[in-house]
């Protein structure tokens, strides 16, 4: 028995096996929650325990928390008065970054049972089994070094499969509170990645998502020390039969190295997502961010140097505290100069114990909802503008789902993340990798037929 099927028996022999549990689950928030979704569906089915949907009438209801913003921790506590309407009886349970950070608030909601927070798995079984020791399991995270690996076979009900290869941040930006919540940078060491990898291609997954809180920092802490760009090529190595994403990765880790080799792996998508925040090098330092605005159009350039059809995604923050109206103007146009294929635009959310919230009044909500719009607007824009590049081009799509009328198009995402519909015909199935040609584009959303 391999050290993860030993860790997961232990699990699973915390509470006994002499009852079945419905069980339903909703996730929030970043694919590394998704990762951690898809470990507890595994420690469920290992058990015996039945998972059903969210709206079912389930005996047991886990949610799995974000606290990225007020509005994501608004959305976990609707999600538990939706359980406790759905079944009275039920065991609610909560965890993720909102339980680790929140655990107090949240047990003082009266729809809410048990508060498990971050790593505590053999808690989190015995919360909804009812066999939990008081109603909070929540640990100090702040010294942990460890990182708990499941070395998934399989990701169920997803065409693209996630990979966590690195847990917690050490950079303390200024607005965020995940440092908080998630601990300290750590890694999985290479070869536990390596052979994860290996068994989701084995189970017929044609994409993985390498995914972390703080990608780009991935190894350092490893004896010895190794990187992002050094696991790439390891992977290459391997000659996968199949397509490899990063998650998220900031402008100063877009490095030469890592590109090299993210060119150099076979099925490497040129696709990257690099968060910004913001275009203003005032606001940049304010947020401890650890670059300017020249170095976030640096790596820009560097990966269309590399990838000239990448699809460069970012994520921007509206009306962080103290932002001027020509601090947001110059964010505007280096938007505009730089034309990422599309924005994840976040209005500033105050978040306690963070250093923003200590230091800085936020602005009136009327400018920050102004200026989220805006930049909005522009999302649609540079959104609109990128797929059209593709109309007359050959892509490589990867099938996620059938359309829901009869006869309707095919949908699926291509390696720069894409989104194409694709002309149903025979032999066409959930999971395939095509070739299409790009016949048209309505909005954001390409039109294609498969060669």
């Amino acid at each position: 028995m391999d050290r993860t099927s030993a860790g997961c028996s232990r699990f699973c022999e915390a509470t006994g096996r002499s009852f079945a549990v419905r069980v339903a689950i909703a996730t929030l928030g970043c694919k590394v929650n998704q990762y951690d979704s898809a470990v507890f569906e595994r420690l469920f089915a290992e058990r015996g325990w039945e998972r059903v949907d969210f709206s079912a009438r389930a005996d047991a209801y886990v949610v799995n928390t974000c606290t990225v913003t007020d509005r994501a921790d608004a959305e976990a506590r609707r999600l538990a008065r939706r359980a406790r309407r759905t079944n009275p009886e039920a065991r609610v349970v909560m965890t993720g970054c909102y339980a680790q950070v929140g655990a107090e608030s949240l047990r003082r909601l009266a729809e809410v049972d048990y508060v498990v927070g971050l790593g505590r798995l053999e808690d989190l079984l015995a919360a909804i089994a009812g066999q939990l020791e008081g109603s909070v399991a929540v640990g100090n995270l702040r010294r942990e070094n460890r990182i708990t690996t499941f070395g998934l076979r399989s990701f169920p009900g997803r065409t693209r499969a996630f990979v966590k290869i690195q847990e917690g941040c050490d950079l303390f930006c200024t607005f965020c509170i995940v440092p908080l919540a998630r601990g300290p940078s750590r890694s999985v060491p290479p070869r536990q990645v390596i052979e994860e990898v290996e068994r989701l291609g084995a189970a017929g997954h044609r994409e993985v998502v390498l995914t972390g809180v703080h990608l780009g920092g991935y190894g350092r802490d490893l004896n010895p020390p190794t990187s992002l760009a050094e696991l790439l090529g390891m992977l290459a190595e391997r000659r996968l039969d199949l397509r490899v994403r990063l998650s998220s990765i900031d402008p100063p880790e877009v490095t030469g190295d890592l590109l090299a080799a993210a060119r150099a792996l076979e099925g490497f998508c040129d696709h990257f997502h690099v968060p910004i925040q913001a275009g203003d090098d005032r606001v940049l330092e304010r947020m401890r961010r650890r670059y300017t605005v020249a170095e976030a159009r640096a790596a820009f350039e560097r990966i269309r140097d590399t990838f000239p059809q990448a699809n460069i995604g970012t994520d921007v923050i509206a009306g962080f505290p103290g932002e001027t109206p020509e601090e947001f103007a110059n964010t505007l146009a280096f938007l505009e100069q730089a034309a990422p294929g599309y924005l994840h635009v976040f209005p500033y959310s105050r978040r306690r114990s963070t250093a923003a919230a200590k230091r800085w009044q936020p602005l009136p909500e009327r400018v920050v909802r102004g200026r989220a719009a805006r930049l909005r607007a522009l999302d649609r824009r540079l959104r609109r503008s990128f797929a059209r590049r593709f109309v007359g081009k050959r892509l490589e799509v990867l099938i996620e789902r059938p359309s829901q009328e009869p006869d309707g198009p095919w949908r699926g995402h291509s390696r720069n993340y894409l989104e194409i519909e694709i002309v149903p015909r025979a032999g066409l199935h959930r999971g395939m990798l095509v070739q299409a040609q790009v016949v048209g584009a309505r909005g954001r959303r390409l039109a294609g037929v498969a060669l």
